[in-house]
């Protein structure tokens, strides 16, 4: 029996917490099971993008729950939802993503005894951070992801530490390489020959983002580099960073441009895509700049160090340390033109060997439905 007809007519419940995220990262995959014939329901709170994602062929059904924070009685309320959602749909497969659907999901999946397979999709700062919270949030992932056919991770890192933890049995994980990259989506752009050498963030600006420390550096790189290097910021901050933004823009050491729904013009004026971050499941951000031939500095932890080798396709520079990546992003200053571009070309072929989407989606088809 083929894989087409081995889920054709199945019904797949999909659990994720935000429509934004889903339809950028796992529009694939989600076509992919129309395109076999799945029956196909997503549970999320709704979004401007739930219209895009019932155009792919899904049903939508509205979940309301908090994205972030730890509040018991709206937990249950989520757990209570997801409970009648099963009782409704009555799925063969349910796909969760992130932490909330992975614990609450699961627990509501082994109460119907209905089979399910969960993605990490990152740690996060709870677990990162140890103490308490930590050893909290790391009993409920046990209890939630005790009985999944499968969990996913998007980093060998994150995996072991779950695996050390005795969250999940390593028989039990498969490690992707993120979500992927859709490498005709993100095109190959010819390196840019224009003056000063544009670093670009992109991403929220938050502590976690390594931004503390790549504010430091860009004034230590202003003060040496003068009007020959900038910094542009594409997102938005949290509160906390408002009058630093505006204060490094107003001396020239950033430009900052907010959101942005499209982001390729950045990535095409980009010299060097710059992200220090603390952890990562798996940086898209990387993915896209590398897939549009930029070359990489980020930080030397798992779900960033994949992106990028090292000395080859960019620079990894040690997380929570100005200094290593002032020594990185100098690196890069002093590579010819002809060597960053060359930087640029050899990520994208990484991007195309390792990442695309599409190998991706088959891998994750194949975890999925074997029997």
């Amino acid at each position: 029996m083929s894989e087409s007809q081995h889920i054709a007519k199945k019904k797949i419940l999909v659990l994720a917490n935000y429509d934004v995220g889903l339809y950028k990262f796992r529009k694939a995959l989600l076509e992919e099971l129309v395109a076999r014939d799945a029956e196909v329901y997503i549970s999320l709170p709704y979004g401007e993008l739930v219209p895009k994602l019932e155009e792919i062929g899904c049903h939508f059904v509205e979940t309301q729950m908090e994205r972030r924070g730890m509040n018991p009685l709206r937990d249950i309320g989520l757990y209570r939802q997801y409970k009648q959602i099963l009782r409704k749909i009555q799925p063969d497969l349910v796909i969760s993503y992130t932490v909330k659907p992975n614990i609450y999901g699961g627990l509501a999946c082994q109460k119907a005894k209905i089979s399910y397979a969960a993605n990490i999709t990152g740690l996060g700062s709870a677990i990162e951070g140890g103490g308490m919270l930590c050893r909290l949030v790391l009993a409920m992932n046990k209890v939630g992801l005790r009985k999944a056919k499968i969990v996913f991770f998007e980093n060998e890192g994150n995996r072991d530490v779950l695996v050390n933890a005795g969250v999940v049995q390593k028989e039990k994980t498969h490690v992707l390489h993120g979500a992927g990259i859709d490498t005709n989506e993100y095109t190959y752009m010819p390196y840019p020959k224009e003056k000063p050498v544009r670093f670009l963030f992109v991403g929220r600006i938050m502590k976690e983002k390594g931004v503390d420390e790549l504010f430091a550096a860009m004034q230590q790189l202003k003060a040496e580099y003068g009007d020959n290097v900038i910094l542009d910021i594409v997102g938005m901050f949290e509160d906390s960073y408002q009058q630093q933004i505006e204060k490094l823009q107003a001396e020239g050491i950033i430009a900052f441009h907010g959101y942005q729904a499209d982001v390729k013009p950045f990535y095409e004026k980009a010299h060097c895509i710059v992200l220090p971050s603390y952890h990562e499941g798996m940086s898209n951000v990387l993915l896209e700049g590398a897939s549009s031939g930029r070359p990489l500095i980020t930080s030397n932890i798992h779900g960033c160090m994949e992106a990028v080798e090292d000395g080859v396709s960019g620079f990894l520079c040690e997380p929570k340390d100005v200094g290593s990546l002032v020594r990185a992003m100098k690196r890069f200053m002093l590579l010819s033109d002809e060597t960053k571009e060359t930087y640029g070309r050899i990520g994208r072929e990484r991007m195309e060997q390792l990442f695309d989407k599409k190998k991706v989606v088959a891998e994750t088809m194949e975890r999925l439905f074997d029997e």
